[in-house]
């Protein structure tokens, strides 16, 4: 029997849900911000159902909270949460990346210039939040070709948090992108040397140098608008 399967297109709440986490994640909304549902679907254009539940779907990404008899936020993270997730996010990108070596080096290190590629561009020509897109889909290269679905599902559980962090809180650092360029061209030099254990001590330093600058923006009460 021939796959007779159709392509569905995206459902309604889908597209709502891609352009809300969009929203969050490109600072187009505030960290912390109040969400209203009917705000929202008049903004949108659609009812308030897709809105809620496109809303529920976001709560789960952890971009959203939703606090009952109180109203949805947009996620305000602690200095512990962020904490917490760099160090998760360093488990499972070095994890990723053994992966990566071991199952896939030529393709991974193929995508990883061409990611490298794109993030020169923009911070060439392109604007801040062009360059945070690019440095996102750097590190989502990891995932793609390490191999292991647990590990990509596991990232995806907190890369909209990732990427909304670096967003909102190192996009407005003067010299932000001259460091992560740094790095990002020493993580594909020590991958494509297959010098494993410095390219640990890159990426933790650059993990945890975007704690810091997460943290220190954190404490300041400077989360950009």
């Amino acid at each position: 029997m021939p796959d007779l399967r159709v392509e569905q297109p995206k459902s309604l709440v889908a597209i709502v849900e891609e352009r809300l986490r969009n929203a969050i994640v490109n600072a187009e909304m505030r960290l912390g911000e109040t969400l209203s549902e009917e705000a929202l679907s008049e903004a949108l254009g659609v009812s308030r159902t897709p809105v809620r539940e496109a809303l529920a779907r976001l709560q789960l990404q952890g971009l959203v909270t939703i606090v009952p008899k109180k109203g949805t936020f947009v996620f305000a993270p602690t200095e512990e949460d962020v904490a917490e997730l760099c160090v998760f996010r360093f488990m499972l990108e070095t994890q990723a990346l053994r992966e990566c070596m071991a199952k896939a080096r030529a393709a991974a290190l193929a995508a990883m210039n061409e990611a490298l590629t794109a993030m020169e561009a923009t911070q060439a020509g392109g604007t801040r939040h062009d360059y945070a897109r690019a440095d996102t889909v750097f590190h989502e290269v990891f995932f793609q070709h390490c191999g292991n679905r647990y590990l990509g599902n596991a990232y995806r559980g907190v890369s909209g948090r990732v990427a909304a962090l670096r967003t909102h809180l190192s996009v407005p650092l003067e010299g932000e992108q001259e460091r992560s360029m740094a790095e990002h061209r020493l993580m594909v030099e020590t991958f494509a040397a297959g010098r494993l254990a410095d390219l640990d001590t890159v990426l933790h330093r650059h993990i945890m140098r975007a704690w810091d600058a997460y943290a220190d923006v954190l404490r300041r009460g400077g989360v950009p608008a």
